[in-house]
């Protein structure tokens, strides 16, 4: 085990510390500056192999040089995790990707204050994910960079002023990636309907939500403005929208992200 200093401790090294993780080594960061406590031996040695972290299977004392600390296990065995970590990590920032915990048990549970939740979503697997952050009164301006510094690799940050806030996140972009992925499962289904290969069909619906997200973003226009550019009265897409319409779609789809804020806030409680 290497003796070099390190700057950053990830509790847990799982896929979603990976891709951090992994981000960071291939923006040039050494491996020696990360020490990873992973119980798992074969996500060690997935660790071991694919980034060159020799992560170790319980916490020392040397979580105690880490600067930054990122809470990154699964929510119902943090408690258990945090326990032999407390004593070394008091001093350092905390930075908590774990869904549903709330600041005031990782304070609880590290015995610093300064603590940073972030929802993050599975897009950051490749990069492309957005992460909701929240910082308690005590982080400072720097500790703020240090956590932007950190998740950059995955995709983009955005900070929100409440920590209730971070429950809508979840609704919106934690759980969004799935709403994405039904709704090219719909399209994949009906393109086979009505005749398509299967691949085909699922390379149409893929491309086409890639390109008119990346539309949306490059564009200054509403998202309501966009759609009307391409429904003209009488045409295909008008047909399709009237139906959805006539179905209730979007109150439905509004309703199903209230329903997934409302499991965020009973999970944090």
């Amino acid at each position: 085990m290497s003796t070099s200093p390190i700057t950053t401790a990830f509790i847990g090294g799982g896929n979603m510390a990976v891709a951090i993780l992994g981000g960071l080594r291939r923006s040039g960061a050494p491996a020696e500056n990360f020490v990873v406590v992973e119980p798992h031996g074969p996500q060690r040695e997935k660790l071991r192999a694919e980034l060159g972290i020799e992560a170790q299977a319980a916490a020392d004392a040397r979580l105690a040089q880490a600067a930054l600390v990122v809470w990154a296990v699964k929510p119902q065995v943090f408690a258990d995790a945090a326990a032999p970590c407390a004593p070394h990590v008091a001093s350092a920032l905390q930075l908590s990707i774990m869904a549903g915990i709330r600041s005031e048990a990782v304070v609880a549970a590290t015995g610093s204050a300064r603590v940073v939740r972030s929802m993050p979503n599975t897009p950051a697997l490749i990069g492309r994910g957005i992460a909701g952050l929240y910082a308690r009164a005590e982080v400072t301006a720097d500790d703020r960079a240090r956590v932007e510094a950190v998740l950059a690799p995955t995709g983009s940050t955005l900070w929100v002023q409440r920590e209730a806030d971070l429950d809508a996140v979840t609704a919106l972009s934690g759980s969004g990636p799935a709403y994405v992925f039904y709704f090219i499962e719909a399209m994949m289904q009906a393109g086979a309907e009505m005749g398509l290969e299967p691949a085909a069909a699922r390379r149409l619906a893929q491309e086409t939500f890639a390109g008119a997200a990346a539309l949306a973003m490059q564009s200054d226009e509403a998202p309501e403005t966009l759609r009307a550019r391409v429904t003209s009265k009488g045409g295909t897409t008008h047909a399709a929208i009237s139906a959805l319409d006539e179905q209730g779609v979007k109150a439905a789809f509004a309703r199903a992200l209230h329903a997934a804020r409302a499991r965020a806030e009973e999970l944090g409680r």
